[in-house]
């Protein structure tokens, strides 16, 4: 591993003996999977994940085309010492070599680590029509392509469909078998997120990703996003512990913060136990989607994280 990074990265206990006698030593990259703590001096002890930061958590700048698409790797290091980013797809400017180039020249030169695309508006795996689901996949083999070429480990996709439980899981286990197959001969996990309707039902989530039965699909736990419909929600805390054995990724969602800099409707203290119960060791994204300021809510989002990943 490369010793001339920039920002300090505290390493668990193997080198904490290190760092003593070199206080001026570099930062080093982790191997995906080891847990480390970033910026974090002075903690108990070593947070058991990686944070990252989505895109979502800049979507009003984004949208309002105050801040570039390109930008956001910068921000992601530059304003909050943060190492990994998680893309939506929707803000790429396109997914032509020429772009993503430039894109991964950043990220390179930044040294930040490229960890997932949410692909969304591309088709729905759920869908009753096959030629549907047939042409979500062909729609969605640019963001596997993508994905690859940035070097991140998955895409998150949407099982969303029209019909009964029952037959929305037969429809979604048959799309993303056939997309599984694409990101398998890629190397590029396909991961689903409780993102609204059915996909919000952990037990119904989690049957299908066991019925597609590849090493290379899984779930994207949201923290926050469990409701099925307007009148009816599942269980977060069960939502998550259900979707944990299939998750090859964590997104932190947060709304509004306490006196206390508490997650006003989530325990985060709860969750994150949770998640490290799993044996899950690897990225958990910021997600941000509240009122306050962006910068205010991905900085209080942070804190939170290190707060409670170093309690459990």
């Amino acid at each position: 591993m490369k010793s001339n990074r920039r920002d300090f990265i505290r390493y668990s206990a193997l080198t904490m003996a290190g760092l003593a006698a070199a206080g001026n030593m570099k930062a080093m990259r982790v191997p995906a999977g080891e847990a480390f703590s970033q910026e974090n001096a002075g903690t108990a002890k070593e947070l058991f994940f990686k944070i990252s930061l989505a895109e979502w958590s800049f979507n009003r700048s984004l949208f309002a085309r105050k801040m570039n698409h390109l930008d956001f790797p910068k921000r992601a290091k530059n304003d909050f010492g943060i190492h990994g980013v998680e893309y939506v797809s929707t803000f790429f400017k396109s997914s032509d070599p020429s772009y993503l180039s430039e894109l991964l020249k950043i990220t390179r030169d930044l040294d930040v680590i490229n960890v997932l695309i949410m692909v969304d508006g591309e088709g729905n795996f759920g869908d009753s029509n096959p030629e549907e689901r047939k042409k979500a996949v062909e729609k969605h083999k640019r963001w596997v392509d993508a994905a690859k070429y940035l070097g991140c480990h998955s895409i998150r996709v949407n099982a969303r469909g029209k019909g009964t439980a029952e037959e929305v899981a037969k429809a979604a286990i048959d799309g993303l078998s056939m997309m599984t197959e694409y990101g398998k001969s890629q190397g590029i996990n396909i991961i689903v997120e409780n993102h609204g309707e059915y996909s919000s039902n952990a037990q119904w989530l989690s049957g299908v990703i066991r019925a597609v039965n590849s090493p290379f699909c899984g779930t994207l736990p949201d923290l926050g996003n469990f409701r099925i419909s307007a009148t009816e929600e599942y269980d977060r805390y069960k939502g998550v512990a259900e979707l944990m054995p299939y998750a090859k990724g964590v997104s932190a969602k947060t709304n509004g913060f306490d006196a206390q800099g508490n997650e006003v409707k989530i325990d985060y203290f709860k969750m994150l136990k949770i998640v490290k119960d799993a044996g899950y060791h690897n990225w958990i994204g910021i997600e941000f989607e509240g009122t306050l300021p962006e910068d205010e809510g991905i900085l209080a989002t942070k804190k939170l994280l290190e707060r409670a990943g170093t309690a459990v």
